[in-house]
């Protein structure tokens, strides 16, 4: 089965071509990383019109890429949600368009699923059941995966994403965007032990971050003088060591609660280098197999939704041309 994947929830493009959920063909995403820049976050009215922008030659390279026409394809997933509603709509709108011209079966998929299944597309995909930690800007999450939409909840955030800590402190300190990126460039060089910072909720499997950022807040303002480039990677080093030690620390646990021997760790803050490092050698410590995506992979792609949609329309779901966006999609509530 090959399945054409698009994917819009918030400020990337994307576009890709699988082949029986397993194989990536192509995987096209177009960034508007420049466009908000200047904003420091993203502009959702600003969002939707770059996909409107973007949306057709991004699918017609993804079918380039892949060798395919839609002729070769036995079906289309798009993300129906979470995500920005503007942004998601026009993802619907170019999938169901796409699907009533060509007569092609059509099924959206929930993004958070779909973070948890690039999972698959690595060389040596995890085995069900495993724990996953969904962390990004909007989410931070632990489910208990038993299958494909088969997901408990273990624990997630109170306030504040891991991903949104990260962009609020790069905001406060000036020091570019996307933050998460510049932070993670910058700690490389820096002294994880140079500043203290907390670590909420550590007897929780939920997680805070809020008083997280109000502690960086509160440094700042305590400051006569702005942090030198020499003091800065240390400040940022010890701020994302905080972030990690609970992401790693409540997943493993959680892991070690249900006696789950396989870890996925999916999401864009997923590709932050020294939470991947964190997460391999603790891993292992513990005796879990630990399964993160390549960086691209864990970012928005539409990929990971084609994965998703392979399984769905297999299974013999189908959705009409009625397919509306949600902004809000939880995978599972509390047991």
């Amino acid at each position: 089965m090959v399945v054409l994947g698009i994917e819009s929830s918030c400020d990337e493009t994307a576009a890709a071509v699988v082949r029986d959920g397993r194989f990536l063909l192509s995987n096209v995403i177009a960034s508007q990383v420049k466009v908000h820049e200047r904003y420091g976050g993203v502009v959702p009215e600003i969002a939707s019109r770059k996909h409107i922008e973007a949306i057709v030659p991004v699918i017609l390279q993804a079918l380039e890429d892949a060798s395919t026409t839609l002729a070769e394809i036995d079906g289309i997933a798009v993300t129906k949600g979470p995500g920005l509603i503007g942004s998601l709509l026009v993802g619907l709108s170019a999938a169901k368009a796409l699907a009533f011209a060509r007569r092609l079966p059509l099924v959206g998929v929930n993004h958070l699923e779909g973070h948890v299944a690039a999972a698959f597309l690595t060389e040596k995909p995890p085995e069900f059941p495993f724990v996953a930690l969904v962390v990004s800007g909007g989410h931070t999450t632990i489910y208990q995966v038993d299958g494909f939409q088969r997901f408990t909840l273990i624990g997630q955030t109170r306030d504040d994403a891991a991903g949104e800590a990260f962009d609020k402190a790069a905001k406060l300190l000036e020091i570019g965007y996307p933050g998460g990126v510049v932070i993670d460039r910058l700690a490389k060089q820096g002294n994880r032990g140079a500043f203290l910072f907390p670590r909420g909720m550590r007897d929780s499997l939920d997680f805070s971050f809020s008083g997280l950022k109000t502690s960086l807040l509160t440094r700042l303002k305590k400051r006569v003088e702005p942090f030198t480039t020499d003091e800065l990677p240390d400040l940022l080093a010890s701020y994302q060591e905080a972030i990690c030690d609970v992401l790693v620390e409540k997943t493993l646990r959680a892991a070690a609660i249900v006696q789950a021997t396989r870890v996925v760790v999916c999401g864009g803050v997923a590709a932050n280098s020294r939470l991947r490092e964190r997460f391999r050698t603790d891993a292992a410590s513990a005796g879990i197999e630990v399964f993160i995506p390549p960086p691209i992979l864990c970012t928005d792609n539409a990929a990971m939704i084609a994965v998703v949609g392979t399984h769905l329309l297999r299974s013999g779901q189908r959705d009409g041309l009625e397919l509306n966006a949600v902004s809000r999609w939880p995978l599972a509530v509390h047991p």
